[in-house]
């Protein structure tokens, strides 16, 4: 099919995995089962960071897509380094849009739909001045959504007695949402943040359709609400699509990496995999705590460790990976800790193919700091959880795990607020792995994993069919403008 007879979609991704990944993949599903030519916009990252090697490696497979990489705007004469992260990507997504623009008024076929990430919403004005379609994509889940389509709907006195007084926040048709697992944007109202990412949530009406990376199985109730138009789907006004789980898929067959090697040598759902994601850090004392807890507990484990940062939890969302760890301990790990559990432990400190460790038989918990992107490739793996949210929506993620589908364990305080004891690692790491609880929660994530297969399918899945509905929309604007071409 030619380019003019076929759908084009323009995707603008947010720099860091946990939106590269299931943009990419979102674009491979439009292009592989519904036809579409697709072109992925993405701010170039340093050469060693996490997201480039990710790109530059086979595990992406970009053979249906064009990814295209736009320069990293300078904005150190906009944000400060101690300026939120959300507040630095919204800045950089902002400061891009006019090489955006330029690189859309260049094609000769003009994309029949835009499809943004939340810190891409300034492009959508691009919509109206290139007649595109316009779809805000949520690469995490209907949870999110929700708080952030009705948080700006909030009487002024039902905020405060939910930031003010701590009281849990009745979302129409939804859980409540504590307040300790409030999205930090939303807790001042002083704060830049929230002045910025306030607004967002009144956009949602006026784009053609939201897509969201979720499926009916893992959020029944807040997607039924989403789409009820007496409940949340009274403020949504327009479809809401759900198209999950949107996950790498893996190949075994493409990654050589000697972490895989060293999986092979060891039984099934025996070795625990941590990682807090390419963004996430602990402090000195927590890295402590937490070598010395998996020591006690006397478990196999992969650890993807980065060196310790005493500060905010997501300061190394921008920061390089460090290279291989040499022999020995490195001086931020406890002494000889290295050699003491070399029988049983490995140490990573590069870049690790986390799908395919996640999709490896030994492998048979994770210990996540419960980004969705990170639970998805859990989910459809089959591997249950330990939960420990760090920052963002990881909170009301680990919640939803925890509480409300009882895949993962977790910590009896917040990783973010307090240090977790290496005793409490210890009894958490045997729980997933060893204890009842753990297989227990092994059975209800398989078949968690099979209703994801089943929403995927080409045969009916309620994935496949959303984005059928989005394609057909697509395919009707399409035909419009050729018969007014015709016409004209």
């Amino acid at each position: 099919m030619s380019h003019v007879t076929r759908p084009h979609a323009a995707m603008f991704a947010s720099p860091g995995m946990g939106h590269v990944i299931p943009v990419i993949e979102l674009g491979k599903r439009l292009a592989g089962s519904h036809g579409f030519h697709v072109t992925i916009f993405v701010l170039e990252a340093d050469a060693a960071s996490a997201q480039s090697q990710f790109l530059n490696s086979p595990c992406s497979d970009k053979t249906l897509v064009d990814v295209v990489g736009l320069p990293s705007p300078d904005i150190s004469g906009l944000v400060d380094s101690s300026t939120n992260i959300g507040i630095k990507l919204l800045t950089m997504m902002r400061e891009t849009i006019p090489t955006l623009r330029s690189k859309i008024a260049e094609m000769q076929h003009k994309p029949t739909a835009l499809i943004v990430d939340l810190f891409g919403m300034d492009a959508l004005r691009l919509g109206g001045e290139f007649n595109m379609l316009t779809y805000i994509f949520v690469a995490s889940n209907a949870r999110l959504l929700a708080m952030i389509i009705y948080f700006p709907t909030l009487e002024k006195d039902v905020e405060e007695d939910h930031i003010i007084k701590k009281k849990p926040l009745a979302v129409p048709g939804c859980e409540p949402v504590r307040f300790e697992d409030t999205l930090e944007t939303f807790l001042d109202p002083t704060a830049e943040l929230y002045r910025e990412f306030i607004p967002f949530g009144l956009v949602f009406p006026t784009v053609d359709g939201i897509i969201v990376n979720t499926w009916d199985d893992i959020e029944p109730k807040t997607l039924k609400s989403l789409q009820n138009p007496k409940l949340l789907g009274r403020i949504a006004r327009v479809p809401v699509y759900p198209v999950g789980p949107l996950s790498r898929p893996v190949d075994p067959s493409k990654t050589n990496h000697p972490v895989l090697d060293w999986l092979n040598k060891q039984p099934d759902e025996s070795v625990l995999y941590i990682s807090f994601g390419s963004g996430g850090s602990l402090t000195a004392k927590q890295l402590t705590e937490l070598a010395w807890g998996l020591e006690l507990s006397q478990q196999r484990f992969v650890w993807v460790v980065r060196p310790p940062v005493d500060g905010s939890a997501c300061s190394e969302y921008f920061s390089v990976n460090s290279g291989e760890i040499r022999d020995g301990t490195p001086d931020y790990l406890p002494k000889e800790f290295v050699n003491r559990t070399q029988e049983r432990g490995l140490v990573v400190s590069s870049w690790a193919p986390q799908a395919e460790i996640l999709a490896h038989q030994a492998v048979g918990g994770f210990l996540t700091h419960c980004g969705w992107n990170s639970i998805l490739e859990s989910v459809v793996s089959g591997v249950p959880m330990i939960a420990w949210p760090l920052f963002a929506d990881q909170m009301m993620n680990a919640t939803l795990l925890n509480e409300e589908i009882g895949i993962a364990v977790r910590s009896k305080k917040l990783p973010s607020e307090e240090v977790v004891s290496r005793a409490e690692i210890d009894a958490l790491v045997r729980r997933i792995m060893v204890e009842e609880e753990g297989c227990e929660m092994r059975e209800k994530v398989k078949k968690l994993r099979d209703t994801a297969e089943k929403s995927l399918s080409c045969d009916g899945g309620s994935a496949h069919e959303s984005l059928s509905r989005v394609a057909n929309e697509c395919d009707r604007v399409l035909e419009r403008s050729r018969r007014m071409a015709r016409g004209a």
